[in-house]
């Protein structure tokens, strides 16, 4: 075995010994994420065998919860970009501290999203559809064969250069600029466009007038650049008080005016939909009614839309205002609602009403049944998993190379 190979088994080694030991509340953590792992194996053995009969879908929702939370963590993956932008390009001092935890971030949303995808097809067995020159892959004319490039290179940019960077300094070495820089960029190009795909996936079909839009691919950046920094302004803070890794009080007032002015433009753009489907309503208006007032008696996303427009708009307007002053305690509730209110929003507030009424007119309520829960419960336990055992491990070897600096830097 070549000394290269010692040193990267080693590294891998040391991730998984440094994840598997902690205290007890860390493995009660653990624990918990299993036991949500679990629960989502067991419900997609129901699904297995039984088809997507299993779920709350029909021949009318044909996507339901299951793409609503790719539709949303496709975002969640993008946000990394407004970390790497300052801190890889324009070398910001306080982001380059935590841009690898939004790093992590995306790894873990874009695991989501692949799963999320794999179990929405129905069963294990369709999933060879999606490789290139084994499955009907039907590319370039289909945009889902687009965002299955996009997702996948996405993932492995958002893998492979902080794993570079990580492993230099695991090894006390700096890491070499020029090797890395090329693909920072690419990665913030890719940011884009897995969203802006994904946007196209709707807004390109003609027959459902409700996506059919041209302010879906922008808002869809906007609510993006929203809540996947709010996320991140979660995460930092349970890192900063939870762990000797300190975050400085910029970096928290930098993001707030990140989501500040992403969620002001992705309300701006919301009431310009709201204004556009209600000031003259036409029959192509027929989702948007059914979504806000209900249509024929079936109104369970009303109350729904209404919440997650309200609390995104008084969220925003207290992350805009910033009472006490960047208080903790109150912009970062404010971001977690912000986070909650956009999921509910660009998720089944989104995705349904799309498809309600049908071509032919008809319309039913959708709720999702326990084992498309049980699933997304495993899948959110998966993606949880993923982040915190990269947040760890990064952690811990940034830690060791600045206190490796530091006594270089000693007389």
């Amino acid at each position: 075995m070549s000394a290269a190979q010692k040193n990267l088994r080693t590294f891998l080694v040391d991730a998984i010994r440094w994840n598997v030991s902690g205290g007890i509340g860390f493995q009660i953590f653990r624990l918990l994420l299993f036991i949500g792992m679990g629960v989502g194996i067991y419900a997609y053995s129901f699904q297995a065998r039984y088809g997507l009969a299993v779920t709350g879908m029909n021949d009318i929702v044909s996507w339901g919860f299951y793409i609503s939370n790719f539709t949303f963590l496709v975002g969640v993956a993008a946000a990394a970009v407004m970390l790497i932008l300052p801190a890889y390009i324009f070398h910001d001092p306080d982001f380059h501290r935590v841009v690898i935890i939004g790093e992590g971030v995306a790894v873990g949303a874009l695991v989501m999203c692949l799963c999320f995808i794999l179990v929405d097809l129905g069963g294990p067995l369709q999933a060879w559809h999606l490789i290139p020159g084994i499955g009907i892959f039907n590319f370039p004319s289909s945009i889902l064969a687009w965002d299955v490039l996009v997702l996948n290179g996405y993932l492995l940019l958002n893998a492979l250069v902080p794993a570079y960077i990580l492993y230099c300094h695991y090894r006390g070495k700096t890491a070499d600029e020029r090797k890395y820089r090329p693909f920072v960029f690419l990665s913030i190009f890719w940011a884009f466009s897995i969203h802006m795909v994904t946007a196209f996936l709707y807004q390109g079909l003609p027959a459902r007038p409700f996506w059919n839009n041209p302010l879906m691919g922008p808002r869809f950046l906007a609510s993006a650049f929203a809540a996947g920094p709010a996320l991140i302004a979660l995460i930092l803070a349970v890192i900063h008080n939870s762990s000797s890794y300190k975050i400085e009080r910029t970096v928290f007032n930098k993001l707030r005016l990140i989501i500040v002015v992403s969620a002001i433009i992705n309300l701006i753009m919301l009431f310009s939909e709201i204004f556009k489907e209600f000031y003259f309503p036409t029959h192509h208006s027929s989702s948007a009614i059914y979504l806000f007032f209900g249509m024929d008696g079936h109104n369970s996303l009303v109350p729904w839309i209404w919440s997650s427009v309200g609390v995104n708009f008084l969220a925003t307007l207290v992350l805009a205002f910033n009472p006490g002053k960047n208080n903790p305690r109150v912009l970062l509730p404010a971001c977690g609602f912000l986070f909650v209110a956009i999921w509910m929003e660009k998720g089944i507030g989104l995705i349904v009403p799309g498809l309600i009424p049908s071509p032919l007119g008809e319309v039913v309520d959708y709720l999702p049944t326990w084992v498309e829960l049980g699933v997304t419960l495993g899948i959110l336990s998966l993606g949880i998993t993923v982040v915190s055992w990269l947040i760890r491990t990064a952690l811990i070897i940034e830690q060791d190379y600045a206190q490796q600096l530091q006594q270089e830097r000693l007389p």
